[in-house]
């Protein structure tokens, strides 16, 4: 069986340079694309009390996600990965990164980071970050 490698992938730029990395380095992996919709990113407005926004907004980021991956995917197989899995998740991304991982024969995560330093770091903690100390396989963090 071959290597199967997770990339945790999000709408920025670093999710798609680390998902480039990966095909590169690994062609000729499984490269397994997760993406998590994180329900506190719904939040608290006066919309979310509206039965049907929370709905709507689920919907929204699920449509949002299969963009995604179909761009990922294509970027994938143009860099020669012929098994690309496309896996979407609800829940807090570092605990579904790290129990995916575990769960699912993942030889290794590799992932963006955002970059962040100083206090924003600090403040708004680092997904990445959370992962390397989790993660009972090898972490890559592209930049």
């Amino acid at each position: 069986m071959g290597k199967r490698i997770l990339v945790a992938v999000d709408s920025s730029e670093q999710a798609s340079e680390a998902c480039s990395f990966a095909a590169e380095e690994h062609p000729d992996a499984t490269l397994v694309l997760l993406h998590v919709i994180n329900p506190a990113e719904a939040g608290y407005s006066a919309e979310a009390s509206i039965p049907s926004f929370s709905e709507e907004w689920y919907e929204q980021q699920e449509a949002a996600a299969e963009s995604l991956f179909d761009d990922l995917e294509a970027t994938a197989t143009e860099a020669g990965v012929e098994t690309v899995e496309r896996v979407l998740e609800v829940g807090r991304p570092t605990q579904v990164i790290v129990d995916y991982a575990e769960d699912n024969d993942i030889d290794q995560i590799v992932m963006g980071s955002h970059g962040r330093a100083g206090m924003s770091r600090i403040l708004l903690g680092s997904v990445a970050e959370i992962v390397v100390r989790r993660a009972s396989v090898p972490v890559t963090v592209v930049r």
